[in-house]
Protein backbone atom coordinates (compact mmCIF):
# COMPACT_ATOMS: atom_id res chain seq x y z
CA UNK A 1 0.00 0.00 0.00
CA UNK A 2 1.30 3.45 -0.90
CA UNK A 3 1.27 5.93 1.98
CA UNK A 4 1.82 9.68 1.80
CA UNK A 5 3.54 11.31 4.77
CA UNK A 6 3.33 15.04 5.51
CA UNK A 7 5.01 17.12 8.21
CA UNK A 8 5.03 20.89 8.76
CA UNK A 9 5.73 20.91 12.50
CA UNK A 10 9.23 22.38 12.07
CA UNK A 11 10.73 25.08 9.81
CA UNK A 12 10.82 22.36 7.15
CA UNK A 13 7.93 21.33 4.92
CA UNK A 14 8.16 17.60 4.15
CA UNK A 15 6.23 15.31 1.82
CA UNK A 16 7.23 11.67 1.40
CA UNK A 17 5.91 8.52 -0.18
CA UNK A 18 6.45 5.03 1.22
CA UNK A 19 5.18 1.56 0.47
CA UNK A 20 3.89 -0.48 3.40
CA UNK A 21 3.69 -4.25 2.96
CA UNK A 22 2.86 -7.12 5.24
CA UNK A 23 6.55 -7.72 5.85
CA UNK A 24 7.92 -4.20 6.15
CA UNK A 25 8.17 -0.79 4.55
CA UNK A 26 10.34 1.01 2.02
CA UNK A 27 10.73 4.68 1.26
CA UNK A 28 9.89 5.65 -2.31
CA UNK A 29 10.43 9.42 -2.56
CA UNK A 30 10.80 12.48 -0.35
CA UNK A 31 10.91 16.25 -0.76
CA UNK A 32 11.83 18.77 1.94
CA UNK A 33 12.24 22.53 1.88
CA UNK A 34 13.29 24.61 4.87
CA UNK A 35 11.38 27.89 5.02
CA UNK A 36 9.33 28.53 8.18
CA UNK A 37 7.24 31.20 6.44
CA UNK A 38 6.22 29.26 3.35
CA UNK A 39 4.65 25.94 4.40
CA UNK A 40 1.42 26.82 2.62
CA UNK A 41 3.19 27.55 -0.66
CA UNK A 42 5.63 24.63 -0.55
CA UNK A 43 3.64 21.60 0.54
CA UNK A 44 1.39 21.12 -2.51
CA UNK A 45 4.30 21.24 -5.02
CA UNK A 46 6.24 18.78 -2.83
CA UNK A 47 3.31 16.37 -2.83
CA UNK A 48 3.07 16.63 -6.62
CA UNK A 49 6.83 16.05 -6.91
CA UNK A 50 6.93 12.84 -4.85
CA UNK A 51 3.90 11.42 -6.63
CA UNK A 52 5.43 12.33 -9.99
CA UNK A 53 8.77 10.77 -9.11
CA UNK A 54 7.01 7.51 -8.24
CA UNK A 55 4.77 7.69 -11.31
CA UNK A 56 1.57 7.44 -9.28
CA UNK A 57 -1.61 9.48 -8.87
CA UNK A 58 -3.36 10.62 -5.67
CA UNK A 59 -5.97 7.93 -6.36
CA UNK A 60 -3.24 5.28 -5.93
CA UNK A 61 -2.70 6.24 -2.28
CA UNK A 62 -4.01 3.95 0.44
CA UNK A 63 -3.47 6.16 3.50
CA UNK A 64 -1.99 9.46 4.66
CA UNK A 65 0.20 9.97 7.73
CA UNK A 66 0.69 13.44 9.21
CA UNK A 67 3.04 14.76 11.85
CA UNK A 68 0.82 16.33 14.53
CA UNK A 69 3.63 18.25 16.23
CA UNK A 70 4.45 19.65 18.62
CA UNK A 71 4.98 22.71 16.49
CA UNK A 72 4.04 26.37 16.03
CA UNK A 73 0.36 26.91 15.30
CA UNK A 74 0.56 28.47 11.83
CA UNK A 75 2.92 26.00 10.19
CA UNK A 76 1.52 22.91 11.84
CA UNK A 77 -2.05 23.49 10.71
CA UNK A 78 -0.95 23.62 7.04
CA UNK A 79 0.13 19.98 7.04
CA UNK A 80 -2.81 18.77 9.10
CA UNK A 81 -5.40 20.60 7.03
CA UNK A 82 -3.83 19.29 3.82
CA UNK A 83 -3.75 15.71 5.10
CA UNK A 84 -7.34 15.86 6.36
CA UNK A 85 -8.71 17.37 3.15
CA UNK A 86 -6.84 14.90 0.93
CA UNK A 87 -7.98 11.96 3.04
CA UNK A 88 -11.59 13.09 2.84
CA UNK A 89 -11.45 13.77 -0.90
CA UNK A 90 -9.77 10.43 -1.69
CA UNK A 91 -11.80 8.41 0.82
CA UNK A 92 -8.71 7.02 2.54
CA UNK A 93 -7.73 6.95 6.24
CA UNK A 94 -5.49 9.54 7.86
CA UNK A 95 -3.27 8.80 10.85
CA UNK A 96 -1.42 11.19 13.15
CA UNK A 97 1.99 10.65 14.68
CA UNK A 98 4.13 12.79 16.96
CA UNK A 99 6.77 14.58 14.90
CA UNK A 100 9.35 14.28 17.69
CA UNK A 101 8.74 10.51 17.74
CA UNK A 102 9.87 10.36 14.10
CA UNK A 103 13.15 12.00 15.06
CA UNK A 104 13.56 9.69 18.05
CA UNK A 105 12.87 6.60 15.95
CA UNK A 106 15.24 7.66 13.18
CA UNK A 107 17.98 8.35 15.75
CA UNK A 108 18.29 4.61 16.44
CA UNK A 109 19.99 3.00 19.44
CA UNK A 110 20.93 4.77 22.64
CA UNK A 111 19.53 7.52 24.85
CA UNK A 112 18.55 10.42 22.64
CA UNK A 113 17.11 13.90 23.09
CA UNK A 114 14.91 15.10 20.20
CA UNK A 115 14.56 18.87 19.99
CA UNK A 116 12.78 21.25 17.62
CA UNK A 117 12.57 25.03 17.69
CA UNK A 118 9.46 26.39 19.42
CA UNK A 119 10.38 30.06 18.82
CA UNK A 120 10.29 32.60 21.67
CA UNK A 121 13.73 31.19 22.62
CA UNK A 122 12.07 27.91 23.62
CA UNK A 123 12.20 24.34 22.29
CA UNK A 124 9.90 21.35 21.99
CA UNK A 125 11.60 18.25 23.31
CA UNK A 126 11.21 14.61 24.31
CA UNK A 127 13.61 11.79 25.18
CA UNK A 128 14.02 8.32 23.67
CA UNK A 129 15.77 5.05 24.40
CA UNK A 130 16.45 2.86 21.37
CA UNK A 131 13.76 4.71 19.45
CA UNK A 132 11.09 4.43 22.15
CA UNK A 133 9.85 7.54 23.92
CA UNK A 134 10.82 7.78 27.59
CA UNK A 135 9.53 11.28 28.33
CA UNK A 136 6.50 12.92 26.76
CA UNK A 137 6.90 16.07 24.64
CA UNK A 138 7.20 19.35 26.47
CA UNK A 139 8.09 22.97 25.75
CA UNK A 140 10.76 24.80 27.71
CA UNK A 141 13.73 27.11 27.52
CA UNK A 142 16.82 25.17 26.39
CA UNK A 143 18.54 25.76 29.74
CA UNK A 144 15.58 24.18 31.55
CA UNK A 145 15.66 20.91 29.60
CA UNK A 146 16.82 18.18 31.97
CA UNK A 147 17.65 14.95 30.18
CA UNK A 148 20.15 12.14 30.79
CA UNK A 149 21.05 11.38 27.18
CA UNK A 150 24.05 10.46 25.06
CA UNK A 151 23.30 12.71 22.09
CA UNK A 152 20.68 14.97 20.56
CA UNK A 153 18.89 15.27 17.22
CA UNK A 154 16.72 17.91 15.60
CA UNK A 155 17.25 21.45 14.36
CA UNK A 156 16.47 22.78 17.83
CA UNK A 157 19.34 20.75 19.26
CA UNK A 158 21.72 22.18 16.67
CA UNK A 159 20.55 25.72 17.27
CA UNK A 160 21.15 25.46 21.02
CA UNK A 161 24.05 23.00 20.92
CA UNK A 162 26.11 25.14 23.31
CA UNK A 163 23.37 24.77 25.95
CA UNK A 164 22.74 21.01 25.77
CA UNK A 165 26.38 19.96 26.02
CA UNK A 166 26.01 16.60 24.24
CA UNK A 167 27.01 15.49 20.72
CA UNK A 168 24.56 16.73 18.08
CA UNK A 169 23.62 14.79 14.97
CA UNK A 170 23.91 17.53 12.34
CA UNK A 171 22.30 15.33 9.66
CA UNK A 172 19.09 14.31 11.42
CA UNK A 173 17.46 17.73 11.81
CA UNK A 174 13.87 17.19 10.62
CA UNK A 175 11.35 14.32 10.93
CA UNK A 176 12.08 11.85 8.08
CA UNK A 177 9.11 10.75 6.02
CA UNK A 178 9.99 7.07 6.32
CA UNK A 179 10.03 7.34 10.12
CA UNK A 180 6.62 9.05 10.10
CA UNK A 181 5.17 6.18 8.09
CA UNK A 182 6.90 3.56 10.27
CA UNK A 183 5.14 4.94 13.34
CA UNK A 184 1.75 4.36 11.71
CA UNK A 185 2.62 1.20 9.75
CA UNK A 186 0.76 -1.18 12.08
CA UNK A 187 -2.40 0.91 11.77
CA UNK A 188 -2.00 0.99 7.99
CA UNK A 189 -1.57 -2.80 7.77
CA UNK A 190 -4.66 -3.62 9.79
CA UNK A 191 -6.78 -0.98 8.06
CA UNK A 192 -7.51 0.96 11.25
CA UNK A 193 -10.24 3.61 11.02
CA UNK A 194 -9.23 7.15 10.11
CA UNK A 195 -8.19 9.34 13.03
CA UNK A 196 -8.92 12.98 13.74
CA UNK A 197 -5.65 14.84 13.21
CA UNK A 198 -5.52 16.72 16.50
CA UNK A 199 -2.54 19.10 16.63
CA UNK A 200 -0.13 18.89 19.54
CA UNK A 201 0.50 22.57 20.30
CA UNK A 202 1.63 22.41 23.97
CA UNK A 203 0.89 26.12 24.30
CA UNK A 204 -1.64 28.70 23.17
CA UNK A 205 -1.35 30.16 19.66
CA UNK A 206 0.19 33.62 19.27
CA UNK A 207 -2.93 34.99 17.58
CA UNK A 208 -6.07 35.12 19.71
CA UNK A 209 -9.55 36.45 19.09
CA UNK A 210 -9.88 39.93 20.62
CA UNK A 211 -12.33 40.20 23.45
CA UNK A 212 -15.43 42.35 23.05
CA UNK A 213 -15.00 45.93 24.05
CA UNK A 214 -16.61 46.96 27.30
CA UNK A 215 -19.45 49.44 26.96
CA UNK A 216 -18.59 53.02 27.82
CA UNK A 217 -20.50 54.33 30.80
CA UNK A 218 -21.81 57.85 30.49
Amino acid sequence: MLVLALDTATPASTAALAEVTGQGMRGVAERRTVDPRAHGELLAPEIAAVLGEAGVRPADLGAIVAGIGPGPFTGLRVGLATAASMGQALGIPTYGVCSLDALGLAAGPGRVLAVTDARRREVYWATYADGHRTRDPDVARPADVMADVERAVGEGALRYSDVFGVPIDEVLLYPPGAALVSLAADRVRRGAPAEALTPLYLRRPDAVTPVARKPVLR
